[in-house]
């Protein structure tokens, strides 16, 4: 249930060159000679702090945006359907978890100008063939040697004022201008900001001065049918409007879209739960199946056709279920983090049969906050959570104790406190986006390989 930033105070970098500002970023450098930090092995002393190594990645940059966030969502463009050359630019949305409620907003951001060393993705066997920000990445001069650019990445932000802090916040696949936010205050509000997206495909390399400046707008909707606030949203990938949004309170309700701008609601929510409804995830492959996760330790699989009740309900966890992702490469594969630090792996065909666990790893040993497949290799699997780290997993490969041990030595941090939530980029393979106490990290770690698409498209 780890969920909400406590105390939040403005992100901020350690870093003597940053500047004091909106979007501000840095890179800090360890000062003495370094050595690998095994977790779950060493410990760190009083005074000692971790730092990432940025040989271990093809790209890493770190920005914020002002106050924390809980939450964000990587939005879809018209600049590549699988990109592979530096530099990239890529948009987002977030909500932010501000000291006050009056001074939260969702910010509509673009990043351009974002370097690394080229890599070459690996060919699929079916082919036979408003800111100043700064990176963490090798320098300038050994990303023009690779092919990565030059310069550091432009931060272009603009803000839309948002009534309290931003739970959770999802855009809409088919038409990323559209967004639903949950906000603390119990309400589900529905957001088109086409037009600060169409002024931030619009603006020049220039940074957007007018960061600090937040809009004033009404959004599509606002839904007060929720006893609480909540968590869980998540928009259908197979029909473009249809949402579900769950509360804390254990109900779950259906949006289905009456016109571009409207909805439907039900306000007959599905009840299947004993506890807070902690996520939800539709079906990659049926336009009428959803999954939902729970405090109760369940995780339930519905048909909105059949009724308000689930229609399989399994004890997945002994703990809290935070989070869960299912996989849209392979759709019978169901992923679960859990509030003990574990996860697991279940394939849904296997449900019947009783035990649908395929995998399970207690390699965390704090809540994992956020979980999410690759949408560009199936087996592959982003993970993170309060003990400040992301790992990413291959589940292709066999698992040994030797291998184990080889894994826990490489692992490193990203130099992010109080992760909350990540997220791969759809479009740029191997990209992976954090959000956490401190600001966000745009991170391409060097160990992934990715398959390039038999049907590749650079360009829409």
């Amino acid at each position: 249930m780890v969920r909400s930033l406590k105390n939040p105070k403005k992100a901020k970098r350690k870093n003597k060159g940053s500047k004091k500002g909106e979007g501000s970023s840095s890179s800090s450098m360890p000062s003495v000679a370094a050595k690998v930090w095994q977790p779950g092995v060493d410990k760190l002393e009083e005074g000692e702090e971790l730092q990432c190594d940025p040989s271990a990645y093809n790209s890493l940059h770190a920005f914020h945006i002002g106050w924390p966030c809980l939450s964000f969502d990587v939005l879809r463009d018209s600049l590549g359907l699988v990109r592979t050359e530096f530099p990239h630019t890529v948009y987002c949305v977030a909500g932010t978890q501000a000291e006050k409620a009056s001074w939260n907003s969702i910010g509509i951001f673009k990043i351009l100008n974002i370097s690394g060393k080229r890599r070459e993705l690996v060919p699929n066997k079916a082919n036979g063939d408003g800111s100043d920000m700064e990176s963490d990445s090798d320098s300038d001069e050994d990303d023009e040697e690779h092919g990565g650019g030059s310069g550091s990445p432009i931060l272009q932000l603009r803000k839309v004022f948002h009534e309290g802090g931003v739970n959770r916040i999802r855009a809409m696949r088919q038409n990323p201008h559209i967004c639903a936010s949950w906000a603390d205050t119990g309400h589900v509000q529905v957001w088109d900001f086409s037009s600060h997206l169409n002024a931030l495909v619009e603006s020049d390399r220039e940074a957007i001065h007018g960061g600090s400046t937040v809009f004033n707008q009404a959004p599509l909707v606002k839904f007060s049918g929720h006893k609480d606030e909540g968590y869980a949203i998540d928009w259908s990938p197979l029909v473009a409007g249809r949402l579900v949004s769950g509360d804390c309170k254990n109900s779950i309700h259906l949006w289905e879209p009456a016109s571009d701008s409207t909805w439907n609601i039900d306000p007959n929510p599905f009840v299947g739960h004993t506890a807070s409804v902690e996520d939800l995830q539709w079906s990659p492959t049926e336009p009428y199946v959803f999954a939902s996760c729970s405090v109760d330790g369940n995780i339930a699989i519905w048909d909105i056709r059949l009724g308000k009740s689930p229609a399989v309900s399994i004890k997945a966890h002994k703990a809290d279920v935070n989070v869960i992702t299912w996989n849209s490469l392979a759709s019978c594969m169901l992923a679960s983090g859990s509030d003990d630090g574990s996860f697991s792996i279940r394939d849904l065909r296997l449900l019947k049969e009783g035990d649908s666990v395929v995998a399970h790893f207690d390699y965390h040993k704090h809540p994992i906050t956020s979980i999410e497949w690759s949408p560009h290799e199936a087996s592959t699997l982003a993970v993170s959570s309060s003990d400040n780290q992301l790992t990413i997993w291959d589940l292709s490969l066999e698992r040994d104790e030797e291998e184990e041990a080889e894994f826990k030595a490489q692992t490193k941090e990203q130099g992010q406190k109080d992760l909350k939530e990540i997220h791969w980029h759809s479009q740029i393979p191997g990209m992976v986006i954090s959000t956490a106490a401190d600001g966000f990290n745009i991170l391409m770690p060097s160990n992934i390989e990715m398959a390039l698409p038999a049907n590749d498209a650079s360009s829409m």
